[in-house]
């Protein structure tokens, strides 16, 4: 699904690669259900083309003619033909339209953003095309439990090569699919440093002072979580913070914002603390208005959990922004934030679902320290070293051209990992069967030679 308010990541890589001198063509699988879009897209040069899906027999056999017009992709269909009575409906009608579209536009690559529905049609639609396809790897598409094992690492065996956002997710990948990701390469999703500038505001953080209760204040502290309003971002956990820090004489205020199938429920915690004066639910807000939120407030705090099916964040981009900014940041340790986050060099990282800790160190982020900005500074420095969007540009353009090249394998280890896989394996996840549910599609990237085109799906 393109555009997605949620997946500015995308956004950044597409403008990068973009200055990088690709060309890209964006194609959709699904119709953007969002109210609210990003300004950054309107810098986005791609055109943007929705795959159809057909809503009927005859829909269907016409798109079956039309690309059997081309004998190469009528070569194609027959030879992929098991592969496409083994896929669902729509994935296979839409990699048929799309081995079209990727052959009238010229298209030599195809590069997918997760592993889920937006891989199993681009693969397909390499099979019928003779194309290579590649897939970048995040959370849910690989750690929620509806995930089938199978099918993943047929993804992985099959790409030309397959990348992963962290180093967690490269250690569980490899521990689990050892045979399949000998193509598996790690690089790290890319911020636009210049839209995020490094501003500490240290000299505004709350001071205790001598009040009825050690903890008073001279203004509220104030937190703020952004994220989708669902499970695994714990924001459940932040108001429950709030209520012990407001019971212990603290006065804190925290804003939340985004939107999500919790909010309702949210609100009802809220109301029901007493708290409609300390926490706001703000609604969905664009990266400019986050990027105000971040000016604002004192401390950040990303208080992620794993859903009980098994969904877990893997290295949201805001929790970078907010580093990239100089906002204090408070984090559950869950897959790879502590990649990024750790205790007293750059952040607090607290255990996951552990309500005291959490309290506890948001009780001393708000407080002004002057290590703090030591933290800031070094927060600030990795993520120019390590998050760069241009770099990762570059590192994703040697693996299309050749991913076992010199050149490749030296863009690949030009940025220091934060985490040797090797020397801190991530925790195991455990993989239940539930009944299936629904995967939002996401976008997907496609490339073509000499003019190196690149398309988006």
């Amino acid at each position: 699904m393109y555009p997605r308010f949620s997946e500015t990541f995308i956004v950044s890589e597409l403008l990068a690669r973009e200055a990088a001198g690709e060309q890209l063509v964006i194609f959709s699988l699904r119709p953007s259900t969002d109210a609210r879009f990003h300004p950054e897209l309107a810098r986005v040069k791609a055109p943007v083309i929705h795959v159809p899906r057909p809503s009927s027999p005859s829909r269907l056999w016409g798109e079956l003619g039309r690309t059997a017009e081309s004998p190469t992709l009528l070569e194609g269909m027959r030879r992929c033909l098991p592969d496409l009575l083994a896929a669902g409906p729509d994935d296979a009608a839409q990699a048929i339209a799309l081995a079209r579209a990727a052959q009238e536009a010229g298209v030599t690559h195809l590069h997918a953003h997760f592993a889920s529905i937006a891989t199993t049609v681009a693969r397909l639609a390499g099979c019928i095309g003779g194309l290579p396809y590649s897939f970048t790897a995040h959370a849910k598409d690989i750690f929620h439990e509806d995930v089938d094992e199978a099918e993943l690492e047929t993804k992985l065996a099959d790409a030309h090569h397959a990348i992963t956002i962290s180093g967690y997710n490269l250690d569980d990948l490899r521990t689990r699919f050892p045979a399949a990701t000998t193509r598996l390469h790690l690089v790290r999703n890319g911020l636009e440093l210049s839209r995020f500038p490094f501003a500490p505001h240290l000299d505004a953080a709350p001071e205790p002072h001598a009040g009825n209760h050690p903890g008073g204040t001279l203004r509220p502290a104030r937190l703020l979580g952004v994220g989708r309003l669902v499970e695994k971002k714990g924001f459940h956990l932040l108001i429950a913070a709030v209520a012990r820090l407001r019971d212990a004489g603290f006065d804190v205020q925290a804003d939340i914002a985004g939107d999500g199938p919790l909010k309702e429920q949210l609100q009802r915690q809220i109301d029901d603390a007493g708290l409609g004066s300390s926490v706001r639910l703000l609604g969905p807000c664009t990266q400019q208005e986050v990027g105000e939120l971040l000016g604002s407030h004192d401390v950040f705090v990303a208080p992620f959990v794993v859903g009980a099916d098994g969904n877990a964040d893997g290295l949201p981009t805001v929790l970078l922004e907010a580093m990239a900014r100089g906002i204090r940041c408070v984090a559950a340790e869950v897959t790879a934030v502590g990649e990024v986050v750790r205790s007293g060099e750059t952040g607090w990282l607290v255990p996951s679902g552990d309500l005291d800790a959490l309290t506890a160190a948001v009780t001393e982020a708000i407080t002004h320290e002057p290590q703090h900005l030591h933290m800031l500074d070094a927060a600030r420095t990795m993520i120019e070293r390590s998050f760069d969007s241009a770099a990762q540009a570059r590192r994703l353009q040697s693996l299309v051209a050749d991913p076992d090249s010199p050149a490749a394998q030296d863009r690949l280890a030009a940025g220091p990992n934060l985490v040797d896989p090797a020397a801190a394996p991530g925790r195991p996840v455990t993989h239940r069967t539930v009944p299936a549910q629904p995967v939002t599609v996401q976008p997907v990237t496609v490339q073509r030679q000499p003019s190196t085109l690149q398309e988006s799906v």
